[in-house]
């Protein structure tokens, strides 16, 4: 995720970085500037059809489907950001119940061996889990003196959380823990799995296809079409218009693509391998 500082206007203006939306379009923004130019000198130097009342009429069809378009990336963008938003308030509850966690076995448990597992797999569950939303396989243990060998075949963050429940119903059969102690315990944990569900979520169920493509179809036809409109208007600077509309509307559907999937090391995800670390330090200085 990108650190910048939201006051600094001239700095997004003037700034190009990797996850600008010019790197990607730029080649399909060229094209369309050669393709209006073309448009346009057939239609006002070639075919001289300016007189043609039928023809100029064409911009009143873009003003109305100028509106829908617009409606549509709205709702394409908030559906989007709605998506990315959930995915950090469910990374915000992980933070959250990661150190009530580590509160609480820090004030119920008195064996130093008991508190230093916890105090290991604790962040470990947030980190797997940042590897396992990021499809990155985790096939080895992340701490030496801990326990914890992954099968990668298996579901790799339920595989840790049950390795914490197996440790809290140790503690109660060996009298370490109440029974009251382990249901409070165990609520816990079970936070834990059902975040992960609600990340696999997000992740696993992108906006439907028909939806996707019709947009980027519309996108298209729109913008194919404005030359034959503008060029009896604007002339040869319907090239350069046109690839700024194109820009603008394609822009904001890249966006929304990149944003509705905010486990991928995209520059604009969120920032999980920050936050698991930000929960091993707070884990470490609580228990």
């Amino acid at each position: 995720m990108i650190s910048y500082n939201t006051k600094d206007w001239f700095t997004f203006i003037f700034r190009f970085h990797k996850a600008d939306t010019v790197r990607t379009l730029f080649p399909i923004m060229v094209a369309i500037g050669v393709y209006a130019a073309f448009i346009g000198y057939m239609e006002v130097e070639f075919w001289k059809i300016a007189e043609n009342s039928y023809v100029k009429n064409i911009t009143i069809m873009h003003g109305m489907l100028g509106f829908v378009i617009s409606l549509l990336l709205v709702f394409r963008t908030n559906t989007a950001y709605d998506r990315w938003w959930e995915g950090r308030r469910q990374w915000g509850s992980l933070v959250n119940n990661s150190r009530n966690f580590a509160i609480k076995l820090a004030v119920i448990l008195q064996d130093e061996k008991d508190k230093d597992y916890f105090r290991k797999l604790i962040p470990n569950y947030a980190m797997i889990l940042h590897k396992h939303l990021n499809n990155t396989e985790v096939t080895k243990q992340l701490f030496d003196d801990v326990d914890l060998e992954i099968d990668h075949h298996k579901h790799k963050p339920n595989q840790v959380a049950k390795k914490m429940f197996c440790k809290i119903n140790e503690l109660y059969l060996d009298k370490k823990i109440s029974g009251d102690q382990l249901i409070i315990l165990n609520a816990e944990i079970q936070s834990f799995t059902e975040i992960c569900g609600a990340c696999e979520r997000i992740k696993n169920t992108p906006i439907p296809y028909s939806y996707s493509a019709f947009i980027k179809k519309f996108i298209f036809f729109y913008v194919m079409t404005l030359p034959f409109g503008y060029s009896f208007s604007l002339g040869y600077y319907t090239a350069p218009v046109v690839v700024f509309i194109f820009y603008v509307l394609a822009s904001l559907e890249l966006i929304a693509e990149e944003i509705e999937d905010p486990f991928g090391g995209d520059e604009n995800d969120l920032p999980t391998h920050k936050i698991a670390e930000n929960i091993k330090k707070h884990v470490e200085e609580l228990i």
